[in-house]
């Protein structure tokens, strides 16, 4: 079940909505991208409590990039690796449109059956609803300061 604003897909996702899993962990994604995932995605440890949700093609630039990390000589680069790589699932998407989130990723990292999925670009992130209300009572009011700090030192 999903509620809220329609998710495009021109090249990349952005939106938000509220789903709620039913009883055995599944999401149904929305139909009007569900092409544009193709049959399988990827989930992993987000940031900031929530999961990541990447397309193959999102998951092929994201592994090229932790390939890039300095693994040798460092251990944050080692711990990044391991944290990131070991909470890797890749899903089948079902004929109905749905994948099922495992149990131990949506215990590990404290998400309900009531989630909100927000487009990133590339990629999706998977909050559980109260925590992502929470981060954006605590972050939203900074927006305009982060947006012009980041989009000024962009342009530079």
């Amino acid at each position: 079940m999903c509620s809220g604003r329609k998710w495009e897909y021109v090249g990349m996702y952005y939106g938000s909505f509220s789903y709620h899993l039913d009883e055995k962990g599944r999401l149904l994604l929305n139909k009007k991208f569900r092409a544009q995932l193709g049959d399988k995605v990827y989930i992993l440890k987000g940031y900031d409590g929530a999961l990541s949700l990447y397309d193959e093609t999102s998951f092929d630039a994201y592994m090229k990039a932790m390939q890039e990390l300095p693994i040798l000589n460092s251990k944050d680069a080692r711990d990044v690796y391991r944290i990131a790589l070991s909470s890797v699932y890749d899903l089948a998407i079902d004929k109905v449109g749905r994948i099922v989130i495992p149990a131990s990723l949506l215990s590990r990292y404290n998400i309900s059956r009531d989630v909100m999925v927000i487009g990133l670009i590339d990629h999706f992130e998977i909050w559980d609803k109260d925590k992502w209300e929470s981060y954006l009572s605590d972050n939203e009011k900074d927006y305009e300061i982060k947006s012009e700090k980041l989009l000024i030192k962009n342009e530079q």
